[in-house]
């Protein structure tokens, strides 16, 4: 049997999946951040060439998937099955970008865990001996994500000190089986938690326990601690969200200190106002598939732990369950 399940929620990869390829997109206001750079393709506009911000959306997860390809060298007729999501109704951008590519396509939905979600299932079926070339992607869009989950942009609302701005961004991967490549060898599945503070307003510290719970069951599991990691990285807790994250893990016993950032704090200067931070699918998207996975391969770091953080919100009046889910990728 490939693989195998340890302790309460966590597998380890027998025959590890390999990244072999990454690409990453982001808006203009992400492209001004301090991480501008090491992108892919910064966008001149939210609409990047289409008639509306879904259709953008659409296109954004769909050249991330093709530069990725490109990048190896692959045809995309040689990409055996694509995972992809967003946040929209149906996961409409991630099936337009599925009916461009015309590949294999399982659409998934974790919220902002979509992209670490999809490379577990993906590591899964190359660890199986399903397939061998594998893409995974995910991507958010401001306008979008404003107009069906906060406030559209239309009705001129302020927002409070504890919002976060939706990321427009979009990252992926195409893993293979390959040598000498960053690889995934362990994961760990979350479970649907209770949120500390319901709210739009404050998600990242409705997710903190969530993001907790994983963190401190990945280490019980595995029977390792932060330090065994280079660098932890949280897709979107921001700034209230990963102090409330670091309290509770502090309380079980795991102090993470400079071992820990999170990408939606990462990814914009503080210059540039962005309230508690960045939030959404295409946060840990885009950074995990530029600055983080480039640092990796140029030697900064051998070892880090991707977490993805996301709000399982539904607008009926209740509590804001978060889940969050974790992939090791190590390097030599």
């Amino acid at each position: 049997m490939a693989g195998k399940k340890i302790g309460l929620q966590s597998i380890a990869y027998n025959n590890p999946p390999q990244i072999a390829s990454w690409a990453s997109i982001v808006g203009p206001m992400e492209g001004k951040g301090p991480f501008g750079s090491q992108f892919d393709w910064v966008m001149e506009d939210y609409l990047f060439g289409t008639r509306s911000y879904e259709e953008a959306e659409g296109k954004m997860l769909k050249e991330a998937l093709r530069l990725a390809a490109h990048k190896q060298g692959l045809q995309e007729r040689e990409i055996e099955v694509v995972l992809a999501g967003d946040f929209l109704n149906q996961s409409q951008a991630s099936n337009y970008a599925g009916r461009e590519l015309s590949r294999p396509f399982l659409g998934i939905y974790g919220a902002c865990t979509t992209l670490v979600e999809g490379m577990i299932l993906a590591g899964m079926l190359i660890d199986g001996s399903f397939y061998d070339c594998v893409a995974v992607g995910a991507v958010s869009h401001y306008h979008t994500a404003e107009r069906q989950l906060r406030l559209p942009i239309e009705l001129g609302g302020g927002k409070l000190a504890s919002a976060q701005w939706p990321v427009t961004g979009a990252g992926a991967v195409i893993l293979q089986r390959l040598r000498d490549q960053p690889r995934i060898t362990v994961a760990t599945i979350g479970r649907v938690v209770e949120g500390e503070r319901p709210g739009v307003s404050d998600l990242g510290a409705a997710v903190a326990s969530a993001a907790a719970d994983t963190l401190i069951t990945h280490f019980k599991d595995l029977g390792r601690g932060p330090d065994y990691y280079d660098l932890i990285v949280t897709g979107d807790l921001g700034k209230l969200g990963s102090a409330l994250m670091e309290e509770l893990c502090l309380v079980a016993g795991y102090y993470l200190g400079e071992k820990y950032t999170d990408c939606g704090i990462e990814i914009y200067d503080k210059e540039q106002n962005i309230l508690a931070g960045g939030r959404g699918c295409g946060s840990l998207a885009a950074m995990a598939c530029g600055p983080y996975l480039n640092n990796l391969t140029a030697g900064k770091m051998r070892r880090f732990l991707l977490v993805g953080t996301g709000a399982m919100m539904v607008e009926q009046g209740g509590s804001i369950p978060g889940i969050a889910h974790a992939v090791a990728i190590e390097t030599g």
